[in-house]
């Protein structure tokens, strides 16, 4: 259960691991180790981002679905400090370094937390573009996000994983619904403009 998904182990493989924690039963204490958990990534990004240690940014969230997906939420209170930029790295080394450690296979979302829930969910709900957020009243923490039509599956993914795992990174519930994608207004050609412009003259 805290393994990876189709992750396989042969004798001799070097691995990163998380010791959960320590059961001490009858047979003696055992070691439970985990490469599945939310935290491994979170211990994994420490390692790779002295910011973190500094307090210059900090993991405000984090959603996984091990060998699938993960959301992280990342914030900096410094100015002129790019949260996402820092756990990126530059060309992209310290992210790489993560997805070396868990796989390929696994993608990682790193979006900027916001107090607003609205700008939240937009980011959380990424790669997708989104249209709209409404917020729903009442006590139950639900929003409807609003997207076109050709960023509805983006918005889902595969098998509702991205909406699912933005849903737990926000702690709302998000229904995805389309809207119809706004037709551009058609543009005056420079002669109708001129004219126009010597008409309003002319009064």
């Amino acid at each position: 259960s805290e393994q990876i998904q189709d992750e396989y182990y042969n004798v001799g493989n070097r691995l990163k691991v998380l010791l959960k924690e320590i059961e001490r039963g009858q047979r003696g204490p055992q070691l439970i180790l985990s490469r599945g958990s939310e935290e491994f990534v979170t211990r994994l990004f420490e390692q790779e981002v002295p910011e973190l240690e500094s307090g210059a940014v900090e993991i405000k969230g984090i959603a996984r679905e091990a060998g699938r997906r993960t959301k992280i939420a990342v914030f900096s209170s410094v100015p002129g400090v790019d949260p996402v930029g820092t756990f990126v790295g530059g060309h992209g080394t310290r992210v790489r370094a993560v997805m070396n450690e868990i796989g390929e296979q696994e993608k990682i979302d790193i979006v900027v937390y916001n107090d607003d829930p609205v700008e939240y969910i937009k980011g959380a709900i990424s790669p997708a573009e989104v249209v709209r957020v409404d917020i729903q009243k009442g006590d139950e923490k639900r929003a409807k996000v609003l997207v076109e039509e050709d960023q509805q599956s983006i918005a889902i993914g595969r098998g509702g994983q991205n909406v699912r795992i933005a849903s737990r990174l926000t702690g709302y519930e998000l229904d995805i619904e389309t809207v119809q994608k706004e037709k551009p207004k058609p543009r005056k050609n420079i002669e109708d403009s001129l004219l126009s412009a010597v008409e309003e003259a002319a009064e």
